[in-house]
């Protein structure tokens, strides 16, 4: 028996201007939310940094694979709406990491 397919993780961190995360957090809930969950589903979770680097706003997304990853992100850059999100949160944004990961099944990490 061949076991599921992994979920690909979409795992974003964006770093914020200093003092400008509740700004930033009402821009993102605001603007972005309404799209993201209509092109890409439910998150499976937003965080935010409190040891390590600062000022840091993390969201994670699962996919089935890479042409899912790239069919609903072409969906998301696509929605007249998302535009609006990006020109607000431009100036809040100072770096942005976008990772694809993939969980490891322990068995095979121990073997």
């Amino acid at each position: 028996m061949t076991p599921p397919a992994l979920p690909l993780v979409d795992h974003r961190i964006y770093t914020i201007a200093l003092r400008q995360m509740p700004q930033f957090l009402d821009v993102f809930h605001r603007l972005a939310m309404p799209v993201l969950l209509q092109t890409l589903g439910h998150p499976l979770g937003f965080y935010t940094s409190v040891v390590g680097p600062q000022n840091q706003f993390v969201h994670l997304w699962a996919y089935e694979d890479l042409a899912d990853y790239e069919r609903r992100s072409r969906a998301r850059d696509a929605h007249p709406d998302f535009l609006a999100y990006l020109a607000a949160s431009g100036h809040l944004i100072t770096a942005q990491e976008t990772r694809l990961i993939r969980s490891v099944p322990l068995k095979a990490v121990l073997a």
